[in-house]
């Protein structure tokens, strides 16, 4: 088996790139934007981008691609063939067999496909915050959120290979359509689009006056803005993450009581919030979830690897299946 593998995680805004040994160490990393053109065949541009990724990062480290593990992250619903069926954050890619054509595109037989989060969820398992616990769900807050369910020490896949998909539960009936087609998907309340959505929502409100004397528009604040405004006792920014707290809780509850889940792991491009965030949705998940006094403790832990957990677990796919 090789020791060293290319690990790809996928989000709706950027792709990061990782080479890693099979013992977790991570020697080198590239990003690059998730491209979402559609004037190729579905996935083509996916493919293409990824490509360059891998060839970078091969000439980098003089790999063979062509005999070189390479692992996929993909967001959305990836049936158990490999084949993304479909991605409301990565609508581009759609229907594609994307492993199929980056296969093509590098000429090699090793490249392997798994939701994004699932990856997430095997490398903190392997490695991190979920080592040594047989049952947790790994959330990961990005562009959207994605879910991956470790049961009794094993992914849980599901009947199609669906499972996990915990950012379209609905948490508000009436609320925010949502790029799935729904409405009021738990992930339009507590992910990078959430915050933002709030962002718009306090500007407008006028309750957002020291960072928009900073950055000009609700347009140009990022959440890394709030994040780091938070950090230095801004008040206003510390009262958009206490909103995102309860709606991370509002969710985590009804994971909890469906699954009997007792430790969360939060990875993803906005666990860079988690500790700011985390203390709010630990004290309101006390107050959400039935009968929390009678349960052992819920414990909601921070990823090990922040927004590199899904990479690194695509490259751990790709050691396990060209093992």
């Amino acid at each position: 088996m090789s020791d060293i593998a290319i690990g790809i995680d996928v989000g709706g805004t950027k792709a990061l790139a990782l080479v890693m040994r099979s013992d977790g160490e991570v020697l080198d990393e590239l990003k690059a934007a998730t491209p979402h053109e559609t004037t190729h065949q579905a996935g083509e541009a996916t493919a293409i981008v990824l490509g360059e990724l891998v060839e970078c990062l091969a000439k980098r480290h003089d790999l063979d691609v062509r005999a070189t593990p390479v692992g996929v992250g993909l967001p959305g619903l990836l049936k158990k063939d490999g084949r993304l069926a479909y991605a409301p954050n990565l609508q581009s890619a759609s229907g594609a067999d994307v492993g199929a054509l980056l296969r093509r595109a590098l000429a090699s037989v090793h490249v392997v496909c798994e939701n994004d989060a699932n990856c997430a969820a095997l490398a903190e398992h392997a490695w991190g915050a979920g080592r040594g616990v047989d049952d947790f769900v790994m959330v990961t807050l990005g562009t959207g959120i994605g879910g991956g369910i470790i049961a009794d020490g094993a992914l849980l896949r599901g009947r199609s290979g669906f499972a996990g998909e915990i950012g379209h539960m609905v948490v508000d009936a009436h609320g925010i359509p949502c790029t799935c087609g729904g409405m009021g998907c738990w992930e339009r309340y507590a992910s990078g689009s959430g915050l933002r959505r709030l962002i718009h929502e306090a500007a407008k409100e006028g309750r957002l006056a020291t960072l928009l004397d900073t950055h000009g528009s609700a347009d140009d604040i990022r959440p890394e803005d709030v994040t780091l405004a938070a950090n230095d006792g801004n008040e206003e920014a510390i009262d958009l993450l206490r909103q995102v707290g309860w709606w991370l809780a509002l969710g985590l509850s009804n994971l909890a009581v469906i699954l009997d889940a007792g430790h969360f792991v939060i990875g993803g491009g906005l666990s860079s919030a988690s500790e700011l965030v985390l203390p709010f949705a630990r004290d309101y998940l006390s107050s959400l979830v039935e009968g929390y006094e009678s349960r052992p403790p819920i414990t909601i832990t921070s990823s090990a690897f922040g927004p590199r957990s899904g990479a690194m677990g695509a490259a751990l796919v790709a050691f396990e299946r060209n093992g």
